[in-house]
């Protein structure tokens, strides 16, 4: 049985993040929820790894490439191709340039329904439509159509796990299991411990 409480998620820091410095803002924002940092670094991801990466899902390629036929029927343009496959070979292209462009911070963040209340904080993958109050929807000003326009990815700012299968794999694939911190914070009484007795002496 899986241990709510010790739930895992990973976050990318993605270069423009960190070109614009907003490195501590991502981090404090997270922090705040109560959810722990448990491993960090930074690091120039390769092609290769990003690669990797985004096909830790077998699936990822025929629903990003149907997400992107939908959204070219939406806005009325028409698509390089009709074939979900070669657009999200198209978009994975896009993803491998953006993300090796610079350095990224990779982050493991463990608590109670960490992948929920991450992708939450975070907001919607297209930073027009997330929400105010969210991390893309307060720092970025990005969108689809203008990302369509200048033949690149959307610049959103971070990744963040989509499941918690998903989570797995992908520390799996950017951590070695002895760079995970096991440790107890403070607050973590409060979060998690059943009575609150030990609050008073």
């Amino acid at each position: 049985m899986v241990d709510i409480q010790k739930e895992k998620t990973l976050i990318i820091i993605k270069p423009d993040g960190v070109q614009r410095t907003l490195i501590g803002e991502i981090i404090k924002r997270y922090e705040k929820t109560g959810l722990k940092l448990i491993a960090m670094k930074m690091v120039i991801p390769t092609g290769e790894l990003v690669d990797k990466h985004y096909n830790v899902d077998p699936e990822w390629p025929q629903k990003v490439g149907t997400k992107a036929l939908a959204s070219y029927e939406r806005t009325g343009k028409t698509p390089p191709s009709t074939d979900p496959l070669v657009l999200a070979s198209n978009v994975l292209n896009g993803l491998i340039s953006y993300l090796s462009s610079g350095p990224v911070v990779v982050m493991v963040w463990q608590g109670m329904h960490a992948v929920g209340i991450v992708r939450k904080i975070t907001g919607s993958t297209e930073p027009l439509s997330s929400d105010v109050g969210t991390i893309r929807g307060d720092f970025t000003i990005d969108s689809y159509e203008v990302a369509d326009i200048a033949n690149r990815s959307v610049r959103n700012l971070i990744h963040a796990s989509s499941s918690t299968e998903e989570s797995e794999k992908e520390i799996a694939l950017w951590f070695r299991s002895e760079e995970l911190m096991n440790y107890r914070l403070f607050n973590e009484t409060v979060l998690y411990d059943t009575n609150l007795d030990c609050l008073l002496d």
